[in-house]
């Protein structure tokens, strides 16, 4: 096992959030190298998410917005296991930046489910409209990977996050599942805009 230094460890820990040991596990793993970690650190959060995705979400939390300016404002709910992690610091910036990010990208629904099926289809019959003529053996890869950016304009999970657009917000969600140790679901939201 590779030896880190606690400098190391700390500067880990500051980029994630996660605690002390887990960072020095995946660093070790890594052989030093953050990027390495912060990837190892991200495949756990999700196998914890996936874990505990069946755990009741009866506690959580509702976090209101206004943008400057006064005409955008979001009220979202999110909910949690324990009323210890819906009360955590992290938890409201989570909420926080989510309101940032509905404001700012208006989705429409939080999860490709969520899309009413005659909508999908009725993009799916525009984009084959559009790819006429085009060689039928890729047509339906193209259709998929448009609806892929569809799905990522109006559903929540899917998007970009607004502060960092390497990551989704489904994967901001996963990492925050992670460090808290317990399930979390953002259950419903509402965007509120004067002139629309």
């Amino acid at each position: 096992m590779t030896t880190v230094s606690m400098e190391l460890i700390q500067q880990l820990r500051e980029k994630t959030g996660v605690g002390m040991m887990d960072c020095k596990k995946a660093l070790q793993e890594t052989g030093g190298d953050i990027e390495k970690a912060i990837a190892v650190l991200r495949k756990k959060g999700a196998a914890v998410a996936e874990k505990r995705a069946a755990n009741a979400t009866d506690q959580g939390i509702v976090h209101a917005y206004i943008h400057p300016g006064s005409r955008v404002g979001v009220l979202i709910e999110i909910n949690c296991e324990t009323d210890f992690v819906a009360r955590t610091e992290d938890m409201v910036k989570f909420a926080q930046d989510l309101c940032l990010q509905i404001a700012a990208f208006r989705p429409q629904c939080i999860t490709s489910q969520e899309v009413d099926a005659a909508l999908v289809e009725k993009e799916r019959a525009v984009y084959i409209e559009q790819l006429k003529g085009k060689p039928a053996a890729i047509i339906d890869q193209i259709i998929e990977g448009k609806l892929q950016r569809f799905y990522q304009d109006i559903c929540l999970l899917h998007q970009p996050f607004v502060k960092n657009d390497k990551i989704t917000v489904g994967d901001l969600l996963k990492d925050l599942i992670a460090k808290m140790g317990e399930s979390i679901k953002i259950k419903r939201f509402v965007r509120f805009e004067i002139g629309q």
